[in-house]
């Protein structure tokens, strides 16, 4: 038996369905393991950790887009970037909230 997990076993793994694994795969935020002949794609328990990141990173606000962008920057460790990115977010939060608060308040 070949080790890893099959794309069943990675999506309750990491908490989604099938489904979310195929459509990051096609956004390009995860690879596609080759599928050996007569046989099951096999996907680390890394990839996990990386669905799970995705699902997160989607949770805190970030589009896929974003997501992409972050994932980029950690395979290539520029720390730098990526906090810059997660700051320049974080303003665009912050600029929502104030927003909010003042059409919430103003009623």
């Amino acid at each position: 038996m070949n080790a890893g997990l099959t794309i069943g076993k990675l999506a309750e793994a990491a908490g989604v369905n099938i489904e979310t694994i195929r459509y990051y795969q096609r956004r390009g935020l995860m690879n596609e393991p080759a599928k050996p002949s007569g046989g099951y794609r096999r996907y680390s328990a890394g990839q996990a950790k990386r669905v799970r990141f995705i699902k997160h990173a989607q949770a805190l606000g970030f589009t896929l887009d974003e997501v992409g962008q972050l994932l980029a920057l950690d395979e290539a460790r520029t720390c730098t970037e990526t906090r810059a990115l997660a700051a320049r977010k974080l303003t665009l939060i912050e600029q929502k909230m104030t927003g909010l608060a003042g059409v919430y308040c103003e009623a």
